[in-house]
């Protein structure tokens, strides 16, 4: 009789369609063994335990998805019929979502390897592009040119990527990045755990964002807290950038200000 870690156990049972997207459902105590609830990924199964995962069904492969979903809303964009390009793909959650919405096709890159969910691997609509370095892609690279760019990334900072981006993109280019200031602040700034609470360090990390954008020709239009926090707790900023797009007024101090809130 086999054992295996609980969640490659749900996705080898068609539970979860990701080893991403099973973790979350453990974690949220959705999961049963033996009539159990476990909150742990990482325990072993047998092959014959009953397993049973209760609650809704997730909209995405991952709870990224529902992070970029409630961005296109706030910002109107809709990616329905766009060749898009999805920086940091990781599982999935930025691409499903756009697939979701009707996208044409994306690029889905990532620096890991094995990380997306099969189904998105499989579909004709996804050209997977792994150990890739976002800051190395050039427009030879790609299949075709994107004019819809969403980024999840970690452990680099926005300011880096961004002049790369500008130029893979084509002529009035969207963009929807994730600004996670953890990665955006110095290190004196980022408190235990790799949290940061504070509203002002939230503030300096998205101006500098705003900078870099602006420098490489991407106008900052809109930015919010993301409703979903990261996985330690850290709050999360959606920025909507276009290129080619005149200056145009931020409301900086109100995404700070849905921050503050999600903390309280």
């Amino acid at each position: 009789m086999g054992r295996r870690r609980l969640d490659a156990e749900l996705v080898r049972r068609g539970l979860a369609a990701s080893r991403s997207q099973a973790r979350e459902a453990v974690s949220a105590g959705r999961v049963t063994v033996a009539g159990i609830t476990t909150t742990k990924a990482a325990s072993l199964v047998a092959d014959d335990a009953p397993v049973a995962l209760s609650g809704p069904a997730p909209s995405f492969v991952s709870r990224g998805g529902d992070k970029l979903a409630a961005a296109l809303d706030r910002f109107a964009v809709a990616p329905a019929g766009r060749d898009c390009l999805d920086a940091g793909a990781s599982t999935g959650g930025f691409t499903d979502c756009l697939l979701q919405r009707g996208a044409a096709r994306v690029i889905a890159v990532d620096v890991g390897y094995g990380q997306l969910s099969w189904s998105l691997r499989t579909d004709p609509r996804v050209t997977v592009m792994e150990r890739t370095n976002v800051r190395d892609l050039t427009s030879s690279m790609l299949a075709y040119v994107p004019n819809l760019l969403v980024a999840d990334l970690s452990f680099i900072s926005l300011r880096l990527v961004l002049p790369v981006l500008a130029k893979l993109a084509g002529p009035a280019a969207t963009f929807v990045v994730l600004v996670k200031p953890q990665f955006e602040a110095g290190r004196a700034h980022v408190g235990r755990g790799g949290v940061v609470r504070d509203p002002d360090v939230w503030r300096s990390a998205l101006w500098g964002v705003f900078e870099a954008a602006r420098s490489a020709s991407l106008e900052p239009l809109n930015v919010m807290a993301s409703p979903l926090p990261g996985p330690a707790g850290n709050v999360e900023f959606p920025l909507h950038l276009a290129a080619g797009s005149p200056p145009s007024p931020v409301d900086l101090d109100g995404a700070v200000g849905e921050g503050e809130a999600l903390l309280r």
